[in-house]
């Protein structure tokens, strides 16, 4: 196709101007040798002020002579004007002032010279503001014709706004006028002009003259769209690539841009390509700037690509890139949310190797880390170290450390740390301490810190209120508690969800189901919704108290409320059920519990198995016991005696030894109690051989016989008709402890075992 577009410009001469025949004459040649053509054009009309059309044609197969007939009319009427069908037009206007202005597809209309232009500019959607000093359009062909644009129609030549063109005058108005916002002028009106978007060309120029002029805010804009066109993948990422590096005017304003693209890449979490573009770079000597690098390090490491992050880190130290606590710190806490504290000490402690000087914040990171997982000793080392540093630790840092000794019930050094970190409590520091006070049930220490805070001129908010009441209601001192929801209402804090339950958690274990049921009515009027949890509380309530039919009634309740049970609200009903002697209908919510899509924890398997054992039917009582671990479910210590009691009470030890040696092989360890229900088992049977074994294997495992053991093998004796079985069975414990080096003056039962002789 003939290169098309800025032929006519050169028309502003005056002696262009005033010659119209040449000027059609020109037109006809080039329309002529033009016969198929297509892109922007300049054409030219004369009436009372000079104008030229950019015209965007549809492609023509006609024969030229048609095409010129039939496609074009030209007067010099002041009225009329070309008429293209097919047509885009976008006019260039020229006065004895020699103004130029646009108009076209997306524009208002025709735009005269008149003092209302820039206003006309300003409400355009496609317009940038644009703060005319003189007309840009003046400008843009007086800086072209000083750059040797041949304007002039002798040299029978068509300028095309094509992707290279285009990218040539923005260089050379920038470079003439160094206005980045004169060259963005043009690259919009141009774009409007072709009816299309620019090429990738123009695109990567004028993203490096906008950098260039201080408008970094346009690159910003240009480049999303530059790179997020990655239909070819890789292969469009190498191109954009190459073309910015054909295109740039500054080596620094290169790197700024290919910077850009990176960042785009990081915010989109784009890793892959991140990566793969910083690769190009490199090759050819460049890096991201220390910003980009610190959001890319983020990144990484939030989404757990340490070793990646770690490449980044030593090339940026590797170009003498001033790395920061802040940088190391993004290190220090990836290590301690995986869970590797020895890798974040030693970071911590080798800040200095990277050239960075350890602050609170990094500090504060890890002693964070050690309260989480109880390291409290390490925690408190730490913390002294800041102190003896002359470092300031923080509230949120001291909160951390006093929580972890709170939680952990050393409330003495946890107001040891308060003192030497010289820093007034705090109300979460408060709260920390009401917690472990209420969790240990000292009510009365409690209270008076509650006191203490609200005498400092700090008060207490809703969780300190809570905390207080739900020790109360452990406590079982309800008219206490009561005390404090009062007060709590009056200061005009609202009670929580949680705040009601306990209340009415407190009333349900009084068996005061009535007062449980009105503190329920005051949360539905205080437009709270209660949960699932509050709903198994009162559930739970009424089912421990044999009131089953009334259990399932709040059952209906809560699915009305469009509150679904969990697995908790199953396992209450289970339990009430097999308390009370109705196993079919607890199997029957077990199934219904499993067809809901929910997963039965142990405390469900422990109840059926319980029902079942019970109930004598310990077939399916071992093969859901069996289930549990298939479906990943280990059976605990509970669990199986559960079972293992059903066997011993139907006499059936020979089933009971062989689950018993199934646990010991699954790695669990019996307890006294478990030992003391086969030991009565075998001895019920009168086998007395397999009880002393389990006594012996008792003492190898530094557990003590107790006086039900001692019960329980002189029932044995007894029942194989040994004369004084007291003495033998006390003879028999006292001979197997010595043997496993277990001073049998030591042990308590002794004294019973004598006296029952």
């Amino acid at each position: 196709m003939e290169i098309v577009f800025f032929t006519i410009l050169r028309l502003l001469s005056a002696s262009l101007f005033g010659n119209f025949w040449f000027f059609m004459r020109a037109f006809v040649f080039f329309s002529l040798i033009n016969g198929y053509v297509g892109g922007s054009k300049l054409v030219y009309r004369r009436d009372n002020i000079l104008k030229f059309l950019f015209l965007s044609f549809r492609n023509f197969g006609s024969p030229c002579s048609s095409f010129l007939d039939n496609e074009i009319s030209i007067s010099e009427d002041s009225g009329d004007e070309i008429s293209l069908p097919n047509s885009r037009q976008v006019q260039i206007e020229s006065g004895e002032q020699d103004g130029f202005s646009f108009y076209g597809n997306g524009m208002c209309g025709p735009v005269r010279r008149n003092p209302s232009i820039l206003s006309f500019w300003e409400s355009t959607s496609n317009c940038t503001n644009w703060e005319i000093h003189e007309d840009p359009m003046k400008r843009i062909v007086s800086i072209l014709l000083l750059r040797g644009w041949d304007l002039s129609l002798s040299n029978e030549l068509i300028i095309d706004l094509d992707d290279s063109n285009v990218a040539l005058i923005l260089n050379d108005l920038f470079d003439s006028s160094s206005d980045a916002e004169l060259a963005f002028y043009f690259f919009r009106r141009s774009e409007m002009c072709n009816g299309s978007k620019h090429g990738v060309r123009s695109v990567c120029t004028m993203t490096h003259i906008s950098i260039l002029g201080g408008m970094n805010h346009l690159a910003m804009d240009l480049l999303p769209n530059l790179i997020r066109n990655n239909v070819d993948g890789e292969s469009w990422q190498d191109f954009v690539f190459d073309v910015l590096k054909e295109t740039y005017k500054d080596r620094g304003v290169l790197e700024t841009v290919y910077s850009m693209i990176v960042n785009i890449y990081v915010n989109d979490n784009m890793i892959d390509m991140a990566v793969k573009f910083i690769y190009q770079m490199k090759l050819h000597n460049f890096f991201p700037s220390i910003g980009v690098c610190n959001s890319f390090l983020q990144v990484l490491l939030e989404s757990k690509h340490m070793e990646l992050a770690w490449e980044v880190l030593w090339e940026m130290q590797s170009r003498g890139m001033s790395l920061n606590a802040t940088i190391m710190s993004l290190f220090i806490h990836a290590y301690c949310a995986e869970g590797s504290l020895a890798s974040a000490c030693k970071l911590l402690f080798d800040m200095k190797k990277y050239g960075c000087v350890t602050d609170v914040v990094a500090y504060t990171i890890v002693i964070n880390a050690l309260c989480k997982r109880s390291l409290l000793k390490e925690a408190t080392s730490l913390f002294y170290k800041i102190v003896q540093m002359g470092m300031h630790p923080d509230s949120v840092l001291v909160t951390n450390i006093v929580d972890g000794y709170c939680k952990a019930g050393r409330i003495v050094e946890a107001m040891d740390v308060l003192k030497v970190s010289g820093i007034s409590p705090d109300i979460f520091v408060y709260n920390s301490f009401l917690s472990e006070l209420c969790r240990i049930g000292n009510i009365v220490e409690a209270a008076k810190m509650f006191d203490e805070m609200s005498e400092s001129g700090m008060f207490p908010d809703c969780c300190s209120y809570t905390t207080i009441i739900g020790g109360c209601c452990k406590a079982c001192k309800i008219d206490q508690a009561l005390m404090f929801f009062g007060k709590m209402l009056k200061n005009g804090l609202k009670p929580a969800i949680i705040t009601y339950t306990m209340l009415i958690d407190s009333y349900c274990k009084i068996d005061d189901l009535q007062g449980a049921e009105y503190f329920f009515k005051i949360m539905l009027k205080e437009d709270l919704k209660p949960d699932v949890v509050t709903y198994n509380v009162l559930i739970d309530g009424h089912s421990k108290n044999g009131r089953m039919h009334k259990a399932f009634q709040w059952l209906d309740m809560m699915r009305t409320a469009n509150v679904s049970p969990d697995v908790a609200t199953y396992n209450i009903l289970i339990h009430g059920l097999i308390k009370r002697g109705f196993v079919k209908e607890a199997k029957e919510i077990f199934d219904e519990l499993v067809r809901r899509g929910f997963s039965p924890d142990q405390f469900t398997f422990t109840n059926i198995i319980h029902g079942l054992s019970k109930e004598g039917n310990f077939q399916e009582a071992f093969l859901i016991w069996c289930h549990m671990g298939e479906i990943g479910i280990e059976p605990d210590i509970i669990t199986c005696s559960a079972l293992l009691n059903g066997f011993c009470k139907a006499c059936r030890m020979q089933e009971a030894n062989a689950l018993f040696n199934k646990m010991i092989d699954a790695g669990l360890n019996p307890d006294l109690i478990l030992y003391n229900m086969l030991i009565n088992g075998f001895c019920s049977e009168g086998n007395i051989h397999d009880s002393c074994q389990l006594v012996n294997m008792m003492a190898e495992r530094g557990i003590i016989p107790n006086d039900v053991t001692y019960r329980a093998l002189v029932h044995g004796f007894q029942k194989i008709g040994v004369n004084n079985a007291a003495k033998n069975a006390t003879t028999k414990i006292r001979h197997i402890l010595l043997k496993n080096g277990i001073d049998v003056d030591e042990c308590r039962y002794m004294a019973k075992c004598e006296v029952a002789d």
